[in-house]
């Protein structure tokens, strides 16, 4: 057998293991979604992947190794997503605030299964998942007071207010809008209305212009 030959042979088992094992994570996801995090097996997970337990095993040493690398697979695409705004584009600062907040929830939105296994389980749900989604909720609040910083150094921030009370209210802020319009419902929510709204609320207040 040529080297040619053997080389298409491992790039084509290579791709028959990646198939398999996302096979295996989009039958889980289904999983946990319908039985929550707890009360599921592991096999609950191999009957829903229709593979043999022994294969389960070759792709994840267990449940939890399978569930935080769903966990990371979601974090990297909200990562993915949170870019910060470019002043030198020809859109202003406000004009492009809503397409990053949009990115976010789009983000979430697509991955509505495990966002509402995260929201109602998030407690407890396994140390080393409550210990990525800290670092995780860390990583997302400090991203928030430098975009602040940013904003306060363009002259579209005021100077007095405090950075990490106005970050920890946008985060709050839009975990909740997270939770009461995309994990509390099964309908589709107008994700471009609530970004607009966020970017109007917290850069417009609530109150009318005396």
């Amino acid at each position: 057998m040529s080297d040619e030959e053997t080389d298409g042979r491992v790039l084509r088992g290579q791709a028959t293991r990646e198939v398999r094992r996302q096979q295996i994570k989009e039958a889980a996801l289904q999983v946990f979604a319908e039985r929550g995090y707890h009360a599921t097996s592991v096999s609950d997970l191999v009957k829903a992947a229709g593979v043999a337990r022994g294969t389960f095993y070759l792709y994840f040493q267990s449940k939890e190794s399978l569930f935080l690398e769903l966990l990371d697979d979601l974090m990297a695409e909200l990562r993915a997503g949170i870019k910060g705004v470019d002043p030198s584009a020809d859109a202003g600062v406000r004009a492009q605030l809503p397409a990053v907040i949009g990115r976010v929830l789009n983000a979430v939105s697509a991955n509505r299964a495990l966002t509402r296994i995260l929201f109602r389980e998030a407690i407890g749900l396994d140390a080393e998942v409550d210990a990525r989604l800290a670092a995780f909720n860390d990583q997302i609040h400090e991203y928030v007071i430098r975009a602040l910083r940013l904003g306060r150094a363009m002259g579209v921030v005021r100077e007095e207010l405090d950075l990490d009370v106005a970050a920890t209210c946008i985060v709050g802020g839009v975990r909740f809008i997270v939770q009461r319009h995309i994990v509390a419902q099964d309908d589709p929510a107008d994700l471009d209305a609530l970004a607009r709204g966020i970017v109007a609320t917290y850069l417009d207040g609530v109150a009318s212009p005396v």
